[in-house]
């Protein structure tokens, strides 16, 4: 790969789609607050929660790949989008390393699904089974910035490896450095679907919560995916 860059488009989408599993999901309480005795035991749960926990170190400035500077505050989902730049996976994604995460949605809910059920699957098979449910909460983004595109662009074909990240990685790094946004480019799981790559947690607006959808593994690779619609309170007779 030369050490030309890609084109830079002018991307304005709305209603992109992130996909996440709902364990991962955050609420308005937190979780501790159903196991603490007192207000006293809270407190000694979130200062253990914030000394283990990568989003709430990098909130206070102490992790290396990302600075506090650069996540977001006092907006709507404000946490899952800095979540996604600083739990990143230890061996990196195709467009970022180990240290920094990134943002990564599709402009289609297909492709979404694509890509998730592709990397459950990865996991289910290095284990040799395929028996599991797993509920993803989807999370609706909207940009309009210039992002480097590598749709079309034949010099950057390593760079959508279907099984190597280090030519995308590698221009990841240079990309960031450079001040860039991101990288829009053609789904590797999807022929005609859409992802993007976005480097900086500002760019990443107007979050809100999507559907939620439920993959079913029942023995082949293959799952079965639905929409996971939320049961309704049965209505009490009158008495």
């Amino acid at each position: 790969m030369s050490r030309a860059l890609p084109r830079a488009t002018l991307v304005r989408r709305f209603d992109t789609v992130r996909l996440i599993p709902s364990r991962f999901a955050p609420r308005e309480d937190s979780v501790l607050t159903g196991i603490a005795d007192d207000d006293a035991h809270l407190a000694e749960l979130f200062e253990l929660e914030s000394a283990t926990n990568e989003r709430l170190r990098a909130e206070q400035g102490l992790l290396p790949g990302i600075g506090v500077d650069e996540l977001v505050f006092g907006v709507p989902n404000h946490r899952v989008v800095n979540a996604a730049f600083v739990h990143a996976r230890p061996e990196g994604s195709r467009f970022n390393g180990p240290r920094r995460g990134a943002w990564y949605c599709a402009f289609e809910v297909e492709t979404a699904l694509a890509e998730v059920t592709f990397h459950k699957t990865v996991e289910y098979e290095e284990i040799g089974r395929f028996d599991d449910s797993v509920t993803y909460e989807a999370f609706l983004a909207d940009f309009s910035y210039e992002f480097h595109d590598l749709r079309g662009d034949a010099r950057f074909a390593r760079c959508l490896a279907k099984a190597s990240y280090v030519a995308s990685q590698k221009l990841a790094a240079r990309l960031l450095e450079l001040g860039s946004m991101g990288v829009v480019y053609p789904s590797v799981r999807r022929s005609e679907g859409t992802n993007l790559a976005c480097f900086r947690p500002a760019a990443v607006s107007n979050v809100r919560r999507g559907e939620a959808w439920q993959l079913t593994w029942s023995g082949s690779p293959e799952p079965t995916i639905t929409r996971d619609r939320p049961k309704r309170p049965k209505r009490r007779r009158p008495s």
